[in-house]
């Protein structure tokens, strides 16, 4: 039996094995329990990841591979030192469920050769729940990749470089030529791995960063002094250098700083 790829599920089943192993081996096993890989599709990941010590759950949408995923890994034929309980499969939608109650609020890396369709919606999620989230790796169109891993001066730092980098350090790992997958899609892929943080609260209100990052980005050729119009800023605080500045020149510290003005701009109305 073989899964037919999907087109509306955005699946590209990886079939190169030292490519899979490579993603697998991007972990570092180190601060978590718990491994959850999404999309797993006919397990080509799977296998190398249950090489590995901790606790495997995969989630797939698509009761066809879940059906696949059943007769290929039946329990009986993994060749684990443990218990069963090791390796759960789920039919599910990642984005629905609620990570702090499946997992009962432990820790767990995150993997996977993520739909294109669905894949900054993953990041964003595990953002989300960075709490429980202290290591995620996994393949994305590449130009997505590198966007979350990109540093300031670039054109391709935007809202998910530095939203993502307030959290994690990113690592673009390596690209994967389209040949490698059935089907091929007709871009070249990207693996990065993030890694939470020791200290992964920010010293501003949480949602006032967000609102100030995506703000300033949504009009990323103007100067803040302009895209930030909205914030109803005094006219002291426009003059400070900063509002001369585009969001792409801002590091992920500037835009904490530059929250923090606003925050505490006694006229402003945020």
């Amino acid at each position: 039996m073989s899964v037919r790829a999907k087109k509306h599920l955005g699946q590209h089943f990886l079939t190169d094995e030292n490519i899979a192993k490579k993603i697998a081996d991007s972990l570092t096993e180190q601060g978590y329990d718990d491994v959850l890989e999404i999309g797993p599709g006919m397990g080509v990941l799977t296998k190398y990841l249950l090489e590995k010590d901790p606790k495997v759950t995969v989630m797939e949408l698509d009761s066809e591979s879940v059906v696949y995923l059943k007769e290929t890994f039946p329990l009986e034929h993994i060749k684990l030192n443990t218990s069963a309980e090791k390796f759960t499969i789920v039919e599910g939608d990642f984005l629905k469920k609620d990570l702090k109650t499946f997992f009962s609020g432990k820790q767990v890396a995150i993997i996977g050769n993520f739909p294109y369709n669905i894949s900054s919606q993953i990041v964003f999620k595990a953002i989300e729940n960075r709490e429980f989230v202290p290591e995620f790796s996994g393949m994305f169109q590449k130009e997505v990749a590198q966007r979350i891993a990109e540093k300031k001066g670039s054109k391709a730092y935007g809202i998910i470089s530095v939203l993502t980098q307030a959290f994690y350090d990113a690592e673009y790992l390596f690209t994967v030529p389209p040949t490698v997958f059935n089907p091929p899609p007709k871009v070249d892929s990207g693996v990065i791995r993030l890694i939470r943080k020791e200290n992964y609260t920010l010293p501003v209100d949480e949602a006032l960063f967000f609102r100030v990052v995506k703000t300033a980005f949504n009009q990323r050729r103007k100067m803040l002094r302009s895209s930030l119009k909205s914030f109803n800023l005094s006219v002291t605080l426009k003059e400070d250098p900063i509002f001369a500045m585009r969001p792409e020149q801002l590091s992920v510290q500037d835009f904490v700083d530059l929250t923090s003005k606003i925050a505490n701009d006694g006229t402003g109305n945020h």
